[in-house]
């Protein structure tokens, strides 16, 4: 069935659908879709207020991604029972029936994708969401050269977490605007990146930056990158990019973090000559003897805290604090991926 056929089906079956009686407030008027996943088929729904849904089944304990609750399209796991079946789907509605022929439009390459993913019609679903929230994103200023370096820096930690665990992508809070980059119930990681030749002298934005999570333990790397051209040594930044991407398991999710850290697929062209190599690379333990201002300390110290937006620079040149071992590092990034799980 080609798309123009699945098109005039969609539009039969929600015209059959809205013709029937509503028999109560929670209650949808179904029909199966000629179009099957491994999970069954895919259906159309209508409810009472005659709001149009497409619904792709999904395994009982999936989760569908948050974050999409109108005032046009609403995503929602919803359960369905009738007398001999019960079924979980990702549920997709259109609030709106001025928007009903989109809509259409929307569902019937939400079908497409999922035929060709039978396995997981949900990564599917999200592709296809994406994709249309990219028609309507007005394209931002590129990334600058510090931000490409921090960008690339949290992308290096990011990877590493992501071979140990697909869902480790959770753990990436920077992009969220949380005071840390990386963060899982009592473990903490802040990235700080450089491409200047001299010195380590990390700025830090604000006065909890510094502060380990409650009765927990926090993290300072420390990376000094070389830019190289495009064809010199190190690694691509695209190939960063792209790493992420195939190491973890909800794609969709991840390109919504990079989003919020303004880098979109579709400027991938702006960074295809840029390449990183990594100088140095440092692991800090952050305690109390690392350099640092914190409201915590200032409280203890019986100073009061009535500043805000605090900036300042820590200077790690000396040999004093030192870096922790290669074994400790590692045993950081496997505790982060244990207490995430």
């Amino acid at each position: 069935m080609n798309d123009d056929e699945l098109r005039s089906l969609v539009e039969e079956q929600w015209t059959a659908l809205q013709a029937e009686a509503a028999t109560g407030e929670r209650r949808l008027r179904v029909c199966d879709l000629p179009v099957d996943v491994d999970s069954g088929p895919l259906a159309l729904a209508v409810d009472h207020e005659g709001s149009r849904h497409v619904l792709v089944p999904i395994a009982t304990h999936r989760k569908v991604r948050q974050g999409l609750d109108g005032p046009v399209l609403r995503l929602r796991k919803r359960p369905l029972e009738d007398a001999k079946t019960y079924q979980t789907y990702a549920d997709l509605a259109c609030l709106r029936h001025d928007l009903d022929d989109l809509f259409t439009e929307l569902c019937v390459d939400v079908l497409g994708a999922a035929r060709e993913l039978p396995d997981n019609p949900v990564k599917a679903l999200y592709r296809v969401l994406d994709r249309w929230k990219a028609l309507f994103r007005t394209q931002g200023k590129p990334l600058g050269p510090d931000e490409l370096a921090g960008l690339f820096g949290e992308l290096t930690v990011l990877n590493r977490l992501l071979r140990k665990d697909p869902s480790a992508h959770r753990l990436w809070c920077g992009p969220e605007g949380y005071r840390h980059d990386f963060f899982a119930g009592t473990r903490a990681v802040e990235v700080k990146t450089t491409a200047s030749s001299e010195g380590r002298r990390p700025r830090i934005h604000g006065l909890d930056q510094l502060e380990a999570p409650e009765h927990g333990t926090l993290c300072l790397v420390w990376f000094r990158l070389d830019r190289a051209g495009a064809n010199g040594v190190g690694t691509a930044f695209t190939e960063a990019v792209g790493e992420a991407l195939r190491l973890c398991d909800d794609e969709s999710a991840l390109l919504d973090l990079l989003a919020r850290a303004r880098y979109h697929p579709a400027d991938a062209d702006h960074y295809q000559d840029v390449r990183f190599a990594i100088a140095e690379e440092r692991w800090y333990g952050v305690d109390a003897h690392f350099p640092g201002l914190t409201a915590r300390a200032l409280t203890a110290a019986g100073v009061p805290v009535s500043v805000l937006d605090v900036e300042y620079t820590i200077d790690l040149s000396g040999a004093i604090p030192a870096p922790l071992p290669p074994d400790q590092v590692s045993q950081m990034i496997d505790s982060m991926i244990q207490e995430s799980v």
